[in-house]
């Protein structure tokens, strides 16, 4: 598990959350911890890193 830090798309605040490494593609939704509005995650891992994180407004 690696923490990763991001800016929520609808309240611009940082927030963190752990990510699976040992998974090499990702893609749910989870709410945001400060607004409660759902994120679209995205997550590429390769060699146990992360290489591409997206985290998107649903509404888009």
């Amino acid at each position: 598990m690696e923490e990763h830090f991001f800016q929520c798309p609808y309240c611009w605040e940082q927030i963190s959350m752990l990510i699976d490494v040992s998974q090499t593609h990702q893609k749910y939704i989870e709410d945001c911890e400060i607004c409660c509005n759902p994120i679209q995650l995205s997550i590429t891992v390769e060699n146990q890193e992360i290489t591409e994180f997206r985290a998107d407004n649903i509404e888009q």
